[in-house]
């Protein structure tokens, strides 16, 4: 039993990371109909500026159990560069998919130099920083606070996301938007401006995301492609658009993940993508995504 429910809280934890980037994925995707490569980019800048951040926080001598606020703060502040890329992606707004793919794909190649000319090639970590909230213990069962603390935190992003988009004037007008780009703007819904709050909304997920995860893993230059490829395992399950998908998908596969992981390693992506087989020759439009006509 104490195997097993490390085996969840790991698998939780996970998801909880992968619910951050991809529920940035999905609320692009779902209100300017752009399929962003570019958010593992996201996820890995995140990870490489909390670092530096936390590293500056010791420098000023602040208490190491600030180490959540500061890397919760570095996410968000990285929230700046969404606005100059969501102009970037203007031009392709409405166009075919693949022009699309290829320029996020091509900001993800550029990330990842602007990433090694800043931080170099070689990982960065902050080796068990995240002891300093300790541990909880039952027995053999034993899993860090700040496990915990990084779950709850996804739990109440997701709580505050779902609120927002169904219980405030500015997310109907998102959903508005997203239904209907024309008619919103017949309207007098200002779409720049609000495409640009969207795309910096979620670069802002994707970078928090990879702020929170540097403590229990190192930060390298290969982690924005791997982790692209999960949080696409995720919509595709999920239903790509779709904040509950989002959700479903993330617990399917960070549970997958960790299973696998325990019981034979090397089944890992074999495992996941088995899993995204079968929904995309069962429902093709994933669990909750909207099936077209």
């Amino acid at each position: 039993m104490s195997a097993l429910a490390n085996i969840l809280v790991g698998g939780v934890f996970h998801a909880a990371v992968l619910f951050l980037v991809s529920a940035g994925l999905q609320l692009v995707f779902g209100v300017q109909k752009i399929v962003n490569l570019a958010c593992g980019s996201f996820y890995a800048l995140g990870a490489y500026f909390g670092i530096a951040c936390v590293a500056l926080a010791a420098e000023l001598g602040l208490p190491g159990w600030l180490m959540l606020p500061v890397l919760l703060l570095s996410g968000v502040a990285l929230g700046v560069v969404g606005p100059p890329i969501e102009r970037l992606l203007r031009p392709v707004y409405g166009r075919d998919e693949s022009l699309q793919l290829l320029l996020t794909f091509a900001l993800l190649l550029m990330f990842e130099d602007v990433i090694r000319f800043v931080w170099g090639p070689n990982p960065r970590s902050l080796d068990s920083g995240y002891l300093v909230y300790g541990t909880i213990s039952f027995g053999d069962f034993a899993v860090p606070v700040y496990n915990l603390l990084v779950i709850a935190a996804a739990i109440i992003a997701a709580a505050t996301l779902g609120a927002f988009l169904q219980r405030t004037n500015y997310g109907r007008l998102l959903r508005a938007t997203a239904e209907n780009r024309d008619m919103a703007e017949a309207l007098g819904v200002d779409v720049r401006r609000m495409y640009a709050t969207v795309f910096t909304a979620g670069v802002v997920l994707g970078t928090t995301g990879g702020a929170l995860i540097v403590p229990t893993a190192a930060a390298s230059l290969d982690m924005a492609i791997e982790f692209v490829i999960q949080a696409f395992a995720v919509v595709v399950i999920g239903g790509l658009g779709s904040m509950r998908g989002a959700l479903a998908g993330a617990l399917i596969v960070g549970l997958i993940g960790a299973v696998s992981i325990a019981v034979y390693p090397e089944l890992e992506i074999l495992a996941t993508y088995a899993v995204v087989i079968g929904v995309l020759l069962l429902r093709p439009s994933g669990l909750f995504g909207r099936r077209l006509a």
